[in-house]
């Protein structure tokens, strides 16, 4: 951590004491505090002009206040001695008429992190808007140079950082960095009714691992022209493959309907599931929130408990819930690590670096298997049901015959439920890290898929 970073925290750190001891002299039983200090910068091109060039600083303050059972939460961006003290002493008049909430409170002493471990998920390097428009408009040239690409959305480049710090009257303090670079291309081709768009994006926490401009513009282009000439397909039964672009969504699912708040709610079709088989035997889902540069790693959950790299789902055994403090409660569990939160919300359950283990077929295998099919490159609407497991979804991409891509698909709806389509995945082996939720490509042996 550089020397920049270490006077933010601790000035931070500083504030949200000040705030706490005075939450407690005014009436408080308990109180937690977070600040965010965040700042971001993107530079667009489209044409090699610049059509955007945005900075945004934000430092925001949340404090969380309990007077007895009863909670209150109030944030601001003043942090002024004067308007924190009106907000202090509006979050403990709210807390008072407030209804109690028999789960809510701070973590006991003994649950808290008594260490936690320094993150290399922060990139403190800046680059100048000039750098981050010359890799915009390296990404956007190289897609504009394919022939049969008609026009530009154009090409983006940005990086943001935030420092986080908590602190809460129970004992805890801590604080971490992290960063994120990206970089996307966005063309176009065809004619009129005729035209299709599609892109390509690099997406790191650390710049020197990101994907070179050049190869995304390519990447966007070439995805952009196969798309030309969709065809519907007649509706039935058929193998579906869900590219590792898209097959992160069904791994979102799966998470929403094992999170803590779902099954206190008893509104999941998971919610009698613990330690039974959900997904097929070939599913292992893993979480670490200390990877290595991870887009979602942190080094403490948002109540100041240390979360583990684990297993979350093993052969398709479903492991544990996601729980945050208040959910476990309810449960009559322990919390697992599992809180996170803004400024101006409370706690609630959500996962660090989380994917699914990749398989031990190819992608090239997986599609030369199946004689009539669909490849899906891009999903879009969603009905899908986390209480009862219905899923219908719109789609496009590929028509897969006698065990090759064929033409590109578009309009056509994949539909199924959920807990029938998990009992029968099958992963393949091209996992990337793309956003912090990833799985390699899905398939489905029989899913119902509907055209125009």
């Amino acid at each position: 951590m550089n020397q920049s970073t270490n006077k933010t925290t601790e000035s931070l750190h500083s504030l949200l004491e000040d705030v706490l001891k005075t939450a407690k002299k005014l009436g408080a039983d308990a109180a937690d505090a977070m600040a965010y200090d965040a700042m971001s910068l993107s530079v667009g091109k489209r044409h090699g002009k610049t059509e955007k060039l945005e900075r945004s600083e934000a430092s925001d303050l949340g404090l969380r206040v309990l007077v007895g059972k009863r909670q209150a939460i109030v944030s601001t961006s003043d942090k002024s001695k004067e308007s924190l003290q009106t907000l202090i002493e509006r979050a403990i008049f709210m807390a008072k008429s407030v209804p109690e909430d028999p789960y809510a409170g701070l973590a006991d002493p003994d649950q808290l992190a008594p260490q936690y471990e320094e993150l290399e998920a922060c990139d403190t390097t800046e680059p100048t808007a000039e750098e981050l428009g010359e890799l915009a408009t390296r990404a956007e040239t190289a897609a504009l140079s394919h022939e049969g690409i008609t026009n530009s959305e154009g090409g983006e480049a940005s990086y943001s950082r935030t420092s986080i710090a908590l602190a809460a009257s129970n004992g805890f303090s801590g604080s971490y960095e992290t960063s994120r670079h990206a970089i996307v291309a966005s063309v176009l081709a065809g004619q009129g009714a005729g035209m299709e768009r599609d892109y390509a994006y690099s997406y790191k926490a650390f710049a020197e691992d990101l994907r070179s401009p050049e190869e995304i513009g390519h990447e966007a282009a070439e995805r952009t022209l196969k798309r030309l000439n969709p065809t519907s397909v007649p509706s039935g039964k058929m193998p579906v493959i869900f590219s590792n672009r898209v097959s992160s969504s069904l791994l979102g699912h799966y998470l929403s309907a094992v999170n803590g708040g779902t099954i206190a709610r008893g509104t999941s079709f998971l919610k009698e599931s613990l330690g039974t088989q959900v997904l097929s035997e070939a599913i292992t889902i893993h979480e670490d929130p200390y990877r290595r540069r991870g887009l979602r790693s942190r080094s403490f959950d948002v109540e100041g408990l240390r979360p583990e790299a684990s297993e979350l789902v093993t052969n398709g055994i479903l492991n544990k819930w996601i729980l945050d403090l208040r959910t476990a409660r309810q449960l009559g569990l322990s919390s697992n690590g599992h809180a996170s939160r803004g400024v101006s919300s409370g706690p609630s359950p959500s996962v660090s670096n989380c994917w699914i283990e990749k398989g031990n077929v190819s992608l090239d295998e997986m599609i030369s298997g199946i004689k009539d099919g669909i490849y899906i490159t891009e999903m879009m609407g969603s009905a899908v049901s986390i209480i009862t497991g219905d899923y219908s979804r719109g789609a496009a991409g590929f028509r897969i015959r006698d065990g090759k891509l064929a033409e590109p698909v578009s309009e056509i709806t994949v539909a199924g439920n959920l807990k029938d389509m998990f009992l029968s995945l099958i992963p393949a082996d091209d996992l990337e890290h793309r956003s912090g939720i990833d799985a390699p490509a899905l398939m489905l042996e029989q899913m119902m898929v509907a055209g125009r």
